[in-house]
């Protein structure tokens, strides 16, 4: 059965029955906690009456300064809502900057110049162990590489990445990487039930996704077949695995698109953004933006995430 592992500016604390019960750990990083599977042990079966959760001011479970990696369309109902056949869709990525990850209680923060704030849950796989690439990974050995998992929001800037025809800038932002609450930390068999859990987003109170990881086209163990034949990764990393239909961002009606495509770039994209800023899903000041992955019957549960959008100035 999972462990739920949550991070504190103080330390770490196991989940039982919504009390916290601190890890007696020197770990200051994700790698070191997951280095230290022997303290999170002697937690989960301490006799401690703990704390109630609803007073620990939680943090990121992924510590900074890891690599953030992330699938591009990898769910067949958003490869079709982009206009694509999932069927075709190759196996790509991108990277993030660290500094994006965020806690799962903190403002997302949209930079000045930023028009058009989208969203994004996710499953987060967090690396256990060194991934050099080369690195032969099957079904027997996955479970030895990916120590757990957490929500994550992929916070893009729509206005940004597709004129420029790349992710890294639209988002990589601070704040654009909301995780957690929870470090999942994995027992055996947990990844057999990876392709139940459930994605989900709302928009102040409205549900926007709503989707079963089955949905995905490239499950862990493809992605990083494929990954580790280019990219390291080392423990605490972070890779996100893509989102299901329900964004903001939606593709335009096959005809409009056919005419786009016939017109100057910058005229194209003046009449597209045009268009999309009386999109009423973008992301608002003041908006309250929950995402939560679990399985359907909540043994496998990694928690709920409560950011509020901001504006800066």
């Amino acid at each position: 059965m999972s462990i739920n592992v949550l991070r504190t500016a103080d330390g770490w604390y196991t989940v039982r029955d919504q009390r916290a019960v601190r890890v007696r750990t020197a770990a200051a990083t994700t790698a070191g906690l997951l280095a230290d599977r022997d303290a999170v042990t002697a937690s989960v079966n301490s006799t401690a009456p703990g704390v109630p959760v609803a007073d620990l001011a939680v943090l990121s479970p992924v510590t900074p300064g890891r690599r953030v990696v992330a699938q591009m369309t990898n769910f067949a109902s958003h490869a079709a809502d982009a206009g694509l056949d999932p069927k075709s869709v190759p196996l790509t990525f991108f990277r993030k900057a660290s500094g994006s990850i965020s806690g799962p209680y903190e403002d997302i923060v949209k930079p000045a110049h930023v028009r058009l704030l989208d969203y994004e849950v996710e499953i987060g796989l967090v690396i256990g162990a060194p991934l050099p690439v080369g690195t032969q990974v099957s079904s027997a050995n996955l479970a030895d590489y990916v120590a757990a998992l957490v929500v994550t929001n992929d916070v893009s800037a729509r206005d940004l990445q597709l004129p420029k025809t790349q992710f890294y800038e639209a988002k990589s932002y601070p704040t654009f990487t909301p995780t957690g609450p929870a470090l999942v930390l994995l027992e055996e068999g947990d990844l057999d039930r990876f392709a139940e859990l459930r994605l989900r987003l709302w928009v102040n109170g409205e549900l926007r996704q709503d989707m079963p990881a089955s949905d995905m086209i490239y499950r862990p163990l493809e992605t990083l077949q494929a990954l580790t034949g280019f990219q390291r990764l080392d423990p605490g990393d972070l890779l996100l695995t893509g989102t299901p239909v329900g964004t903001a961002l939606s593709a335009p009606p096959k005809p409009v698109e056919i005419l786009g495509s016939l017109l100057p770039a910058a005229t194209k994209w003046r009449l597209f953004f045009k268009a999309q800023a009386k999109n009423p899903k973008y992301l608002r000041d003041g908006d309250l933006v929950e995402a939560a992955v679990a399985t359907d019957d909540g043994k496998l549960d990694l928690g709920r995430q409560r950011t509020t959008v901001r504006y800066g100035r």
